[in-house]
């Protein structure tokens, strides 16, 4: 048999990856099945299902999304495989992107391989939030490359449009499951519009940031008026750790509040003191009351801003004691399966969880520093700065603006110093440092005319008939 055409070994590969990318897909769904809970996600799975009232101390629209799979599949466990599928799909598209623009089996192979990083693996089949913005954002980083790779093709403007919003959707979800997700999310915003028109004007700036505004707007509309979460106050969480943590005992005493949260505040002060808890005071030493923050939000609120305002140098030592905890102290790199719980969930394949388990705990020993917030602010910066001159240089920059802008974003808002905080910087990372390698071979897009929405011509390799390296 001759040698066959160009176009169909290059589909013959774009679906060996498809094919790596299922099996991938495939084991994670079996190791983490029916899908790990820590108390967070047990108290949404219990929303979703309907045997509580639905809050807003986590975030509606992710109960939302699981109770309507439930309502379709009929099993919670739906919700662990949909974290998967999209993970795998996201890779597989920048994997397929990596390998038209590069020509390298190897890169696109490796793109892949990050979904097995211990980094990354650890809580694929966790149900947090921070995995859900993590993958949302990884999600529209692929359509983003899909735009980029047909930038140099004639596209209806259709085409290009349908793209916008199925990044912007992934977008709002982003920041909808995750509030701080925001300072992250608009350096991917930008990628994905400079990747869909390479120089555009300001009318369709102005067109691309309203559909945005009411991808995020009108769900958060509806959730509020519709499924009317209740309101829980949550703010006041973290309002407490600085209360208790930078004012002393004595003024905490003399505070100008009801004698009920005064009391609470001095407590929790002392025990915090006893137990060595820098942060989460909320939960490791204050004596909650049974409506919550929500009776005592606004004194706590009130008593935050007088208090604050003549204590910033404390402020600032105790937020910045806590930020590099996170970043050289970072903690909970894996969470274990099913916590205790009374709902009869278990971990199906206890095996499979502690081979897990000692992958993970195992890398977090041997290579420490890549579960440690430190090392991907590095990272970050590094991808910020010197993003590279090739094909991707536009893509690894935005990536690692997002990912500093996420991690420094925690600096006054951060409840604890959990791994997971870095979640999405790590992933993205990662990504940005392969691509930087990627593209080092790779001439940078020509320039474009300002407002031009024609076809771009991108500078690349095209795959050849001996493969990639």
């Amino acid at each position: 048999m001759g040698q066959m055409p160009w176009v169909p070994r290059a589909q013959r590969w774009v679906w060996g990856l498809a094919a790596v990318a299922a099996v991938c897909c495939l084991g994670t769904i079996l190791v983490f099945a029916p899908g790990y809970l820590s108390p967070d996600s047990l108290d949404q799975l219990r929303q979703a299902r309907g045997q509580t009232p639905l809050t807003d101390w986590h975030p509606p629209v992710l109960s939302l999304v699981w109770r309507a799979l439930i309502a379709v599949t009929g099993s919670f466990a739906s919700m662990a495989v949909l974290q998967s599928v999209v993970l795998w799909a996201a890779l597989w598209v920048l994997a397929w992107r990596v390998w038209e623009l590069t020509a390298s089996r190897a890169g696109s192979l490796a793109v892949l391989g990050l979904g097995a990083a211990p980094f990354v693996l650890t809580f694929v089949g966790v149900v947090w939030k921070d995995v859900h913005a993590a993958f949302a954002l990884l999600a529209t980083c692929a359509v983003a490359f899909t735009g980029l790779r047909l930038r140099d093709r004639r596209v209806r403007p259709a085409v290009r449009w349908g793209l916008l919003w199925l990044g912007v959707l992934f977008l709002a979800y982003a920041m909808l499951v995750r509030k701080n997700a925001f300072v992250a999310a608009i350096p991917v915003f930008v990628m994905l519009v400079l990747a869909l028109w390479g120089a555009p004007g300001r009318r369709t700036w102005v067109t691309c940031t309203a559909a945005l505004v009411a991808a995020l707007v009108v769900p958060a509309v509806a959730i509020s008026l519709f499924a009317r979460p209740l309101q829980t106050k949550q703010g006041a969480q973290i309002m407490i750790d600085d209360l208790v943590h930078v004012l002393k005992v004595d003024e905490l005493r003399s505070a100008d509040v009801p004698p009920g949260l005064r009391d609470r505040l001095v407590a929790a002060a002392q025990e915090c003191r006893r137990v060595g808890a820098l942060s989460d005071a909320y939960w490791a030493c204050y004596e909650r009351p049974a409506d919550g923050l929500r009776g005592d939000s606004d004194e706590i609120t009130s008593l935050w801003l007088r208090e604050m305002s003549g204590h910033v140098p404390h402020y600032l030592q105790y937020r910045l004691r806590l930020f590099a905890s996170l970043l050289f102290e970072t903690g909970y790199p894996y969470h274990p399966g099913v916590s205790r719980n009374d709902l009869g969930i278990e971990v199906a394949h206890p095996r499979l969880e502690d081979m897990l388990d000692t992958y993970v705990t195992g890398m977090t020993t041997d290579v420490r520093w890549l579960f440690r917030g430190w090392f991907w602010l590095a990272v970050a910066l590094v991808l910020a700065i010197r993003p590279g001159k090739g094909t991707f240089s536009m893509p690894v920059r935005a990536l690692g603006i997002s990912s500093a802008a996420y991690i420094l974003g925690y600096l006054p808002i951060m409840p604890a110093t959990n791994f997971r905080y870095v979640y999405w910087p790590a992933l993205a990372c990662s990504l940005g440092l392969l691509l930087l390698w990627l593209g080092r071979h790779t001439a940078p897009p020509r320039p474009a005319s300002p407002g031009a929405t024609a076809d771009r011509t991108l500078t690349a390799r095209q795959p050849a008939d001996t493969g990639g390296q």
